[in-house]
């Protein structure tokens, strides 16, 4: 398994950020998803995020929306998703899951956990998860030897991010606007000034996701966070293709777009 730490290492040692894509498990298919984040990591992701699929995706924009209702339709479970992490991992990248909470609790969040790092997934990113509430998460995770990864928004008040930032291991999850997913003609404006805001409560890597779509968008965001987070984008690129061939080489062609934004 990669772990974050190693991932970001890395990227430091080569003056660079890191780029992490986001797509479904079970998007276009169960071994679609497989490939696509395989042609991801080999066109310069550092790091996957696998979505668990959920009926409910509060936060989700249009374009995860379609992909997730795709997914289910086609009836992805958490085994599909863990079988997917396994998957991908093969790649040597390291792989997180990204799900709302409510999968987890029913799973059983021990259970989840242990299976979890048993497919060789690095951790996971809940955004519904209060530092509050996610004491037992978090020991399940540590005990399993996975990290945690939760979100700061712009709206995030200081006393916010300091209790957010003490609940993450591996990165913070800086997300760039308020609102739902989905690229944008350009980053949400606070983000640079919320990446230095986290940066005084944390020693941790800080990623911005939510509206980078293009290699430029992500040189831009690499100019001041330690990672830059897509998932729209690439979904995008799935979703409008003809084929899963076709969809598979433009995911491709965009992963390495944006790998040469971060190292602009």
């Amino acid at each position: 398994m990669t772990t974050l730490q190693t991932v970001f290492e890395k990227a430091r040692a080569d003056k660079r950020a890191a780029l992490i894509g986001y797509l479904p498990a079970g998007f276009p298919t169960k071994d679609g998803a497989v490939a696509a984040a395989t042609a991801m990591v080999e066109a310069g992701c550092d790091v996957i995020e696998i979505g668990l699929p959920y009926s409910d995706p509060l936060m989700d924009g249009p374009t995860i929306q379609a992909a997730v209702h795709q997914a289910l339709t086609g009836g992805t479970r958490i085994a599909d998703v863990m079988r997917t992490v396994e998957g991908v991992a093969k790649t040597g990248a390291a792989v997180l899951v990204m799900t709302y909470w409510n999968p987890i609790d029913r799973y059983g969040a021990e259970r989840f956990a242990r299976d979890l790092a048993g497919a060789g997934g690095a951790g996971t990113i809940t955004p519904d998860l209060t530092p509050e509430e996610a004491a037992p998460w978090r020991r399940f995770s540590a005990e399993a030897g996975i990290d945690t990864v939760f979100l700061v928004a712009p709206s995030s008040t200081g006393e916010r991010i300091q209790a957010v930032a003490e609940c993450c291991t591996g990165f913070v999850y800086a997300a760039s606007l308020m609102g739902v997913t989905g690229a944008r003609e350009s980053v949400g404006v606070a983000a640079e000034g919320l990446v230095k805001r986290t940066r005084a409560h944390t020693d941790l890597p800080v990623c911005v996701g939510l509206g980078v779509g293009t290699g430029a968008q992500a040189a831009e965001v690499a100019g001041y966070a330690d990672g830059v987070i897509v998932g729209s984008a690439f979904i995008r690129r799935l979703l409008d293709a003809p084929d899963e061939a076709t969809g598979l080489a433009s995911v491709r062609e965009l992963a390495a777009e944006l790998a040469a934004g971060v190292r602009a």
